[in-house]
């Protein structure tokens, strides 16, 4: 079972844990999506050698879409890569203090950086209204690009939530 479930409850992460992980859920119904336009893309392809570029478009979007939203699902469930090799190994109280310093040092600055610099390249997109550079791909390539800051907010709030779980239940002495 997830470590983080078997904790003791931490109610203000608790609530942005329920909130992260309905919006998520509703999020990988693009999955779904995506299935079902790739199956269309190869039956169109292959079965009547008539590939469309905006599908194909669409299933990259569709991907990061799942991506980008899916950061924000991983950091709630603790399912993010790391080296468990040693992780695993470790007490608890060593673990939060792990997860304390990754939080602090690498994720906040890893969403500092691409929020702050996603601004101007999504502000450039809508003020455009970029379209794809091909003739019969999609139309509102600005739309997407918004899921870049959209998406770091989220996955923001996310770790947010793991820093006030790990940080109380360091405090706490959770065993």
């Amino acid at each position: 079972m997830n470590d983080i479930k078997m904790q003791r409850p931490v109610p203000i992460a608790d609530a942005i844990d329920r909130f992260v992980t309905k919006v998520s859920h509703s999020m990988a119904w693009v999955y779904v999506l995506l299935v079902l336009v790739i199956i269309t893309q190869v039956f169109l392809r292959k079965g009547f050698a008539n590939g469309q570029i905006w599908l194909e478009e669409l299933e990259w979007h569709l991907y990061a879409i799942g991506v980008m939203f899916g950061l924000a699902y991983a950091q709630i469930n603790n399912a993010h890569v790391r080296v468990d090799l040693f992780y695993t190994n470790f007490s608890r109280r060593t673990k939060h203090i792990i997860d304390i310093i990754g939080i602090l040092f690498f994720v906040f600055p890893f969403i500092y950086i691409v929020f702050i610099h996603s601004l101007d390249f999504v502000a450039d997109a809508w003020r455009t209204s970029e379209t794809s550079e091909s003739p019969s791909g999609l139309p509102f390539r600005w739309l997407i690009k918004a899921v870049i800051p959209t998406s770091m907010l989220f996955f923001a709030l996310s770790s947010i939530s793991r820093l006030i779980r790990d940080t109380t239940l360091l405090l706490r002495g959770d065993k």
